[in-house]
């Protein structure tokens, strides 16, 4: 097989193109699960490669690459959607439609170009096929669960033995590679919460029933809860997003109802099932105390993202191959993002891997982080991604 050096230097001399594709894509950001340019740029950058499958519900496009030989398939998988924030670098090719690439997916699709290109010149030396996926709605979209119930881990005609995918961010020095076994993300969900009671006079709180005091209540106690109910070595975040009652104009009235919104962090599908269990509990007995009503509502959440051991010790040995030792960190604790790569590896051994690109006159520690407006990421890192890419999947199928 292609040594993971000679692939980088193949991806190195592809490099201006990638970051040709990765700029243009960064121009041209689209939200959620339908983004048809975006979709059109990546078949013209793929045309030729192997076979294509489109998504149905959603802008997905699955790439098949055949081997000379038969043998099982591997997954490699790229997210395309960006995020609702108006981006506020100073770019020459920045986006000015409203939205923005600040996680990285142009990278990551830029990156799963070239590996497609690597894995394609290659092919007659692959013993079994390579699966690359397109995803749409990564962003809280839930992108890879609609893919996987349109059938598109059968595109083959077997499952894959194998997934890997990559993340790029600004937070890591650049061409750093980093991952581990067990849990790496958490899953990430929302719970919404609304108290109904009945307005009136500021003035005579007694004869209406408050629903901002329970409202307060509810957010103190639920982080109470998670201190005192929750192992702390497994850890449940719960953070309150925004508040809402009343009218900002008026502060003599009683509202008719109150609602928070919080986002919830858990690393284990026991806590995520204890959480629903007693949050709403608590909830639903400070409403009765206060005579109101509350709805309690969770919305649908990623799963937990388990790499597999596997996986992650063949990510190491690849990433040494291609950085050396101390290019690859072990990661010690798992980070408390989301990612919808986790229903991938639910049904299919696999690893998702963290690669730094922090332009090298940012501070890395200090850098604007993924998902701000401010956040830049060198695209020079693109052939190591690529190279890492293809370099897996030739690990399985050589």
């Amino acid at each position: 097989m292609p040594s993971a050096q000679d692939l980088l230097r193949e991806a190195a001399e592809y490099g201006p193109t990638m970051v040709e594709i990765r700029r243009e894509l960064h121009q041209m950001p689209e939200f959620a699960l339908n983004l048809p340019n975006t979709q059109k740029k990546i078949l013209q950058s793929i045309e030729g490669l192997g076979e294509i499958t489109l998504g149905k519900g959603l802008t997905s496009i699955a790439l098949l690459i055949k081997g000379k030989n038969p043998g099982p398939t591997v997954l490699l998988r790229a997210d395309m959607d960006a995020l609702k924030v108006v981006e506020e670098t100073d770019l020459p090719y920045a986006s000015t439609n409203g939205y923005m690439h600040a996680c990285g997916h142009d990278l990551h699709m830029a990156a799963a170009i070239g590996a497609a290109h690597l894995i394609a010149s290659h092919k007659e030396r692959l013993n079994g096929d390579v699966l690359m996926w397109f995803q749409p709605g990564e962003e809280g979209h839930h992108g890879a669960d609609v893919m996987i119930e349109e059938g598109m881990l059968e595109v083959s005609g077997s499952r894959p033995i194998a997934a890997y995918g990559l993340h790029v961010f600004t937070s890591m020095p650049k061409g750093l590679i980093a991952c581990k076994s067990g849990p790496l993300m958490a899953s990430a969900g929302d719970l919404t919460v609304t108290f109904h009671g009945s307005g009136g006079h500021g003035s005579m709180p007694w004869l209406s029933k408050d629903p901002v005091t329970p409202m307060v209540e509810s957010i103190t106690a639920l982080q109470n809860l998670l201190n005192k109910q929750f192992d702390q070595f497994d850890p449940v975040i719960l953070n309150v997003g925004w508040i809402r009652a009343g009218d900002d104009a008026t502060t003599n009235v009683i509202a008719d109802s109150a609602s928070f919104g919080a986002t919830v962090r858990t690393f284990s599908e026991e806590n995520t099932k204890k959480l629903h269990e007693l949050a709403p509990r608590l909830i639903h007995s400070i409403a009765e105390g206060f005579s109101v009503r509350a709805d309690v509502s969770f919305g649908q959440a990623t799963k937990v993202l388990l790499n597999d051991a596997a996986a992650v010790q063949r990510v190491e040995e690849v990433s040494k191959q291609l950085v050396g030792d101390q290019g690859y960190m072990p990661m010690q604790k798992p980070i408390a993002g989301g990612e919808d790569f986790a229903s991938i590896v639910a049904e299919v051994p696999g690893a998702f891997v963290f690669v730094g690109a922090c332009p090298p006159d940012i501070d890395f520690q200090t850098a604007p982080t993924n998902h701000s407006a401010k956040a830049k990421f060198d695209d020079s890192v693109l052939p190591l991604c690529a190279a890492l890419l293809a370099s897996l999947a030739f690990s399985h199928l050589s």
